[in-house]
């Protein structure tokens, strides 16, 4: 009916599966090697190794440092995405929204979007019908169904100021963004995957049928050479960069490189819902609940021309998020309100949109054979796709890489911790404390929330708070900083305190440092 078209991939000169000869010790020799441990790599990562692949994930700093972190933190098919007729990408988020809030159910859970409505932006038919597309254009959605509302007699209008009269209620998720990237990397080094956090990969070669690659250990230093039966460049903004520097190859495909940034101000509203607002400049700005006492505003959209690496707010960016939801809120909101921000680039597939806004959030596969080692380059992508992008890479390695082959089986294999029971989170959390009546209701809450089933590995066998070690503040335990560094590459105070966890949005500088000094003791 739309004309859906598949996602896009290029294929260079390849003819057809190539043969291994591999000489020496095997056994040395991975089946895969990804650069980039983003939400794509770690995905790609679990599905290959959940299909027998040997596979070993190289990444230059911590899991989920850049991009997948600084998400708006939204599992949604992108409402937005309709106007530029991203109809196959808006179904293939759809379908993914309700799977994924099905396999990570403790760190995913739906929301309610409320859409105030005014007569200068389009008109209410026009929103209603792009709200019935989005219910209906992926089969058996279980959100509720979009509608319209009275803004002067729902509780939604409250907050907002007096003239919004008319608004519109749907259906996304949401999601712990840095925490779905370390579950998928959990996943993948339980199926025998080789995870190595702050690790770069300096060059690679192909060398008789294999890719040759030098990869250095950031943290103790020194260079080792890896073999590898094919390559995934997953480097997010780096993809570019790493197809012309590392492996001095052509690239006639690009990455367009869009920063986002968020502010964080104390709560602006009562209630569950989440807003979403359009602005003059046909952008569109979402407030939503955040971590109990604050609401988080966003986003922007910025072309860098600037190399990739860590970005941060701008006071523009800062000034034009407060006046958006100022527009819209009876509370005005200042920057001196921000407590907090982040942002990152999104390293988007260059359409050569003239409008940053406008760039497609669909991605594009590119896989190379010219020279036997097939390499595949990730470019764009958003986080809500990233399970069926995976699926996607792997289907294109497959005919060259049969290693890769085999059956697609992560739509309904929970995440770690995600099988929660009968009941769901809510019974989950009682059975929970019922395990655990030491602790109190919010902290059981947050880690049931963090780390679903696996909540119980942070309590070990304590039987009081006291048995958890030190209280570092907000009911971050040394009990559960010592489970982050085993079993979740948590290497610094950053990893634990603003990717693993947000508990340094709730605590002191001081608390902050205290945990920091820890962790110094334990990894060096």
């Amino acid at each position: 009916m739309f004309g859906y078209e598949s996602p896009q991939f290029i294929v260079r000169t390849t003819d057809g599966p190539i043969e291994m000869a591999v000489s020496g010790d095997t056994t040395t020799v991975y089946d895969l090697l990804i650069v980039g441990g983003g939400v794509n790599g770690t995905g790609i990562a679990r599905d290959a190794a959940g299909r027998g692949a040997s596979v070993l994930l190289v990444e230059q700093d911590d899991l989920a440092s850049y991009t997948s972190s600084s998400s708006t933190k939204l599992i949604h098919g992108g409402l937005r995405y309709l106007e530029y007729y991203e109809f196959r990408l808006v179904r293939e988020a759809l379908i993914e929204r309700d799977r994924l809030l099905g396999i990570a159910p403790h760190i995913m859970w739906p929301l309610r979007f409320v859409l105030p409505h005014t007569p200068e932006q389009r008109p209410a038919w026009m929103v209603k019908l792009g709200l019935f597309l989005y219910d209906h254009l992926a089969p058996n959605m279980k959100l509720p169904k979009s509608r319209g509302i009275n803004l002067r007699e729902h509780s939604a209008g409250k907050p907002l100021q007096d003239r919004y009269k008319k608004g519109f209620v749907y259906s996304d998720g949401w999601v712990q963004d840095s925490r779905l990237v370390v579950l998928n990397a959990m996943d993948a080094a339980n199926r025998g995957a080789d995870i190595r956090t702050r690790t770069r990969m300096t060059g690679a070669r192909r060398v008789d049928g294999l890719w040759e690659a030098e990869i250095e250990d950031m943290a103790k230093g020194g260079t080792t050479t890896v073999r590898a039966r094919g390559l995934v460049n997953a480097a997010g903004p780096w993809v570019a960069r790493l197809l012309a520097n590392q492996l001095e190859l052509p690239n006639s495909k690009s990455v367009r490189l869009v920063k986002g940034s968020h502010i964080v101000v104390p709560q602006i509203f009562d209630g569950p819902q989440c807003y979403i607002f359009q602005n003059p400049d046909n952008r569109i700005v979402f407030a939503i609940p955040y971590e109990q006492r604050f609401t988080l505003i966003g986003t922007t959209d910025v072309t860098w021309k600037d190399e990739p690496g860590l970005v941060e707010i701008s006071q523009d960016e800062i000034s034009y998020l407060c006046e958006s939801v100022s527009r819209y809120f009876k509370e005005n909101v200042k920057p001196s309100d921000v407590v907090w921000s982040y942002a990152g680039l999104r390293p988007l597939y260059d359409d050569a949109a003239a409008n940053a806004s406008a760039v497609t959030r669909d991605y594009v596969l590119d896989l190379d054979t010219t020279d036997g080692a097939p390499l595949l380059s990730i470019f764009g992508g958003k986080i809500t796709t990233f399970r069926k992008l995976a699926e996607h890479a792997l289907e294109k390695l497959a005919p060259v890489l049969p290693a890769v082959g085999g059956y697609s089986w992560t739509a309904d294999a929970a995440l770690p911790g995600g099988d929660l029971g009968t009941g769901g989170f809510e019974a989950a959390l009682n059975r929970f404390r019922d395990a655990a009546p030491f602790l109190s209701l919010p902290f059981a809450w947050r880690l049931m929330r963090l780390y679903g089933m696996r909540a119980y590995d942070v309590v070990g066998t304590a039987k009081s708070f006291a048995d958890m070690g030190e209280d570092f503040g907000h009911g971050m335990t040394a009990s559960e900083v010592d489970y982050l560094i085993a079993n979740e590459w948590a290497r610094t105070g950053d990893d634990v305190l603003w990717r693993r966890t947000k508990t340094g949005l709730h605590m002191t500088e001081e608390q902050r440092q205290r945990v920091a000094a820890y962790i110094k003791t334990k990894v060096g």
